[in-house]
């Protein structure tokens, strides 16, 4: 037959090889998302599709019946039934469904996000991306992004938990509080200043821990762990990530207090310096009352420190000895500080 419409003249259109028969539900208080991406998927691998829309329940309860299926959408190719949206991808597509395959991909877009927010709040701010604090942003933004995905189900993050952290597993309750630890941390520390001493130490304690515990139960123990890191329901292997996760925390505590005291450090070489080149007192005396903060605010975060790790330790043992040794310490450190 001659490609020339007979009655017109005009050329006929050309039939496409690949044609593609879809039946999805479209009602009035229901529009199926999966018909939909059916749809999309089916047209961008070339598809012309045959689109019949489902608009009642009976009519859809119909074509299960006559298909002998238990959901839609359902795609024909061919005459040969695919299936619903997962099969359409599995036929057209290299995605292979396996909720068991493990992947770091979840934590590592949560990393790359949040080194390019703090690339972007450095630049917005300071003007520079190659500053320090853009370091300290990336480590702050990326606790506070995996704190919110932990929060998302703190009860499913707490069994996941359990699994392989230490503390958690002898006081059950820390895996409620975990969560809550880590995006105070981090959001302290992206407040900075005296804000961020106060996050430090949360950094440190559940950093250090956490890293202990990853480091047994992979590298010890050899056991092949999903982490808890971006949730209760994720398929993020425990391993070297997760590591480095808890030592970026165990970083941040221990350099946000170095990083006052090098400030402190600056500022008695300056009032060295005032001092030698007599300048006016009042001056001088601004200069130390700014010190005197900075280092009640050192003494303070140290103090936190102590009482998180050592006391905790000291007062959850069965050695009387060590607890008392432990309070004693505090009424002298205290009762000296009030002098």
């Amino acid at each position: 037959m001659s490609s020339l419409d007979a009655t017109n003249g005009a050329e006929a259109p050309q039939v496409s090889q690949k044609t593609a028969a879809l039946y999805r539900m479209v009602m009035d208080q229901h529009l199926c998302p999966y018909g939909l991406k059916s749809k999309w998927l089916l047209e961008r691998q070339g598809f012309d599709v045959e689109d019949h829309h489902l608009t009642t329940r009976e009519e859809t309860d119909a074509f299960k019946q006559k298909h002998d299926v238990k959901t839609t959408p359902q795609a024909f190719i061919g005459g040969e039934r695919i299936g619903g949206y997962e099969a359409l991808r599995e036929r057209l597509t290299s995605y292979e469904k396996s909720s068991d395959k493990k992947t770091y991909t979840p934590v590592l877009m949560i990393f790359a996000i949040s080194a390019l927010m703090a690339l972007a709040v450095s630049w917005g701010l300071l003007g520079d991306v190659l500053a320090v604090r853009t370091v300290e942003l990336f480590a702050a933004f990326a606790m506070t992004a995996l704190a919110l995905q932990k929060l998302q189900d703190v009860e499913r993050f707490s069994t996941m938990f359990l699994n392989y952290d230490l503390l958690a597993q002898r006081k059950v309750g820390y895996g409620y509080v975990y969560p809550f630890a880590e995006v105070v941390a981090g959001v302290l520390m992206i407040g900075g200043g005296a804000a961020a001493l106060i996050g430090a130490p949360i950094a440190l304690f559940i950093g250090t821990i956490g890293a202990i515990s990853v480091y047994k139960a992979v590298y010890v123990d050899k056991r092949d762990l999903k982490c808890a890191c971006v949730g209760g329901d994720s398929n993020v292997p425990l391993g070297f990530v997760s590591l480095t996760e808890n030592l970026v925390m165990m970083a941040m505590g221990i350099w946000i207090p170095l990083k006052r005291l090098a400030r402190i450090e600056g500022q008695v070489r300056g009032v060295s310096k005032m001092i030698d080149d007599n300048r006016y007192c009042i001056d001088v005396v601004r200069q130390l009352q700014a010190i005197k903060a900075a280092l009640s605010a050192l003494e303070n975060l140290t103090l936190q420190d102590h009482l998180d790790t050592c006391v905790d330790h000291a007062l959850s043992s069965d050695d009387v000895a060590e607890r008392r040794e432990k309070v004693e310490e505090l009424v002298a450190v205290l009762g000296g500080r009030k002098k």
